[in-house]
């Protein structure tokens, strides 16, 4: 794997680890638990900031502009359904912050378990599908400058410790 897709595909293991946490709550939600609001809010703040300002800036507004220029030859091009897709899922976590304005379990539960499989599934595509096809259309020239585009969103777009914020956030629900 180059360097940029490594990025990408690790912070995808942080994103599964939260939808592991969210279905583990949907569960306990599901199983008469009362809701646990708060957990809840905070899913939805890693989802909005790490997983879609952060992560996802990094595809749509990096990766996903090279891979549609024409020099990068791309065969067949699978960046509509990936933006697609991003977009299904911020409707998901639409539906997610309106079941808990109004305390609402089964949407909460409905949104939650719809954006997880729907990311369980994209991340699954793009890890092995898209990530693989852009490493063979992009030169290393591009990947350098790509690089240079990602630290730049992760050091001062977000700053280090935004990032370490949504990291632990994983960890201490984990715990």
């Amino acid at each position: 794997m180059r360097e940029t897709t490594k990025i990408l595909s690790a912070e995808h293991q942080n994103i599964l680890k939260m939808l592991d946490l969210l279905l583990k709550e949907c569960t306990t939600l599901e199983s008469g638990q009362p809701l646990k609001k708060s957990f809840f809010e905070r899913a939805v703040d890693f989802i909005k900031h790490y997983a879609d300002k952060f992560h996802h800036a990094k595809e749509e507004d990096i990766l996903f502009v090279e891979l549609n220029k024409p020099e990068a030859n791309m065969h067949c091009n699978p960046i509509g359904q990936m933006l697609y897709e991003h977009d299904l899922g911020r409707g998901f976590v639409k539906g997610l912050e309106e079941g808990l304005a109004v305390e609402d379990a089964v949407k909460i539960m409905e949104n939650a378990r719809n954006y997880a499989q729907l990311l369980q599934e994209h991340i699954f595509k793009e890890d092995n599908i898209l990530y693989p096809m852009a490493e063979t259309a992009l030169t290393k020239e591009v990947e350098t400058a790509m690089l240079e585009q990602f630290r730049h969103v992760e050091e001062e777009k977000f700053g280090r410790a935004v990032i370490e914020k949504y990291l632990s956030l994983i960890n201490e629900v984990e715990e």
